[in-house]
């Protein structure tokens, strides 16, 4: 069963979803443009802020002295 054709989410390039070794991307260089895109945060899947914790309030300096 064939699944037709598809774009390259990268560069929008259409290509058969059965002879691409690299889906959903047309090559390894899209494939790697994509991760690096997630990587430097370019990216990022929508979503709630993350709770500060407790020692993110604390009082006492983060980094110490070496001095």
């Amino acid at each position: 069963m064939s699944r037709g054709r598809i774009q390259c989410p990268t560069c929008r390039r259409e290509l058969d979803w059965d002879n691409a070794p690299f889906r959903p991307f047309c090559s390894e260089r899209c494939r790697l443009v994509d991760l690096g895109a997630w990587l430097t945060e370019q990216r990022a899947i929508p979503g709630e802020a993350p709770a500060a914790s407790a020692s993110d309030d604390s009082d006492e300096p983060s980094r110490r002295n070496t001095s």
